[in-house]
């Protein structure tokens, strides 16, 4: 019996990570910006009801309201999904605050629907518009500062993803894109019908050291993999986890040497185990083909899956 099947089936398995707690990003250095929001709007309430005349309830719209009650709650669950998705900086600053801006000017057009203001009141009159207005300007900004930072970003993320993102195809032990990630990659390369080379790679003997110093270790040692071979691929590049220990890269019109480049950084990477005192020195083995753009990828996968074994 193969002892690396265990191992393998076990690695094989989705990573599923607890989900983490609810935190909202401060705004502007404060955490405290949520409070003052719900104090304005209470601040926009009680202009209406002090200074407007209430409307009969026969002059009621109840089609606006219902909407207008809409768009409020769809600002407010932006705004909290922006702040419990994304650190504090800049970009979520101007993006919360155009948010804001615009909710409180929905706000104040919902509040609209049961108080009306005398004309003499102009500068109250205006609220809505300028609130929607300067909420519109900060958003704008905001989401220029945003497309900078996914510039940089896709930088970073260059060889772990192909002008393709998907969140939910990324392996969350090594952040490379996981199986059916590369599969949809493998298909839009042949659908491309341009030349490139298919190399897998794993470790011999991860078994070894998972049952020597345990599967934490072997994780950290996957983990480090990614890196060491994203410093030998090319802009263009691709590389992705292929279950359990075997790594994949997609490489469009490369040389014949450029596998055997891979297979070398492997070789030579010794890992330092956690009890500070063992460096492992393991052995990688590898299989490489040309992509056949009239054969199913999955297909061709499997074929270098058996050439490594």
């Amino acid at each position: 019996m193969n002892c690396h099947k265990p191992f393998l089936a076990w690695r094989a398995m989705k990573l599923v990570l607890p989900r983490p707690p609810l935190v909202l990003a401060p705004v502007a250095g404060s955490r405290h910006f949520g409070h003052a929001l719900m104090l304005m709007m209470c601040g926009i309430t009680w202009l209406f009801a002090w200074w407007a005349a209430a409307k009969p309830t026969e002059l009621w719209r109840w089609i606006d309201i219902l909407s207008e009650s809409l768009v409020v709650a769809m600002l407010s669950l932006w705004l909290m999904q922006l702040r419990a998705s994304r650190p504090a900086g800049r970009v979520t600053t101007w993006l919360c605050l155009g948010l804001s801006g615009m909710l409180l000017g929905g706000w104040a057009d919902l509040m609209d629907e049961f108080w009306k203001f005398p004309r003499e009141f102009t500068l109250l009159l205006g609220m809505e518009s300028s609130f929607h207005l300067i909420g519109m300007m900060g958003l704008t900004w905001g989401l220029h500062l945003w497309r900078q930072e996914q510039l940089a970003l896709n930088a970073l993320r260059c060889g772990r993803e192909r002008a393709y993102r998907e969140h939910d195809q990324i392996d969350r032990l090594t952040q490379l894109g996981d199986g059916a990630y590369l599969l949809d990659q493998l298909r839009w390369q042949q659908r491309r019908a341009e030349p490139a080379t298919l190399v897998m790679l794993g470790w011999s003997d991860l078994a070894a050291l998972s049952r020597q110093h345990g599967l934490a270790e072997a994780d950290r040692l996957l983990q480090a993999t990614g890196p060491l071979l994203l410093l030998q691929l090319r802009p263009g590049d691709l590389l992705c986890r292929y279950a359990a220990d075997r790594f994949v890269a997609l490489l469009p019109g490369a040389d014949r040497a450029m596998p055997g480049d891979l297979l070398a950084a492997m070789s030579a990477h010794v890992h330092p185990c956690t009890d500070g005192q063992t460096r492992a020195r393991l052995q990688a083995r590898m299989a490489h083909t040309r992509l056949d753009d009239h054969l199913d990828a999955e297909t061709q996968l499997l074929r270098l899956v058996e050439q490594l074994r």
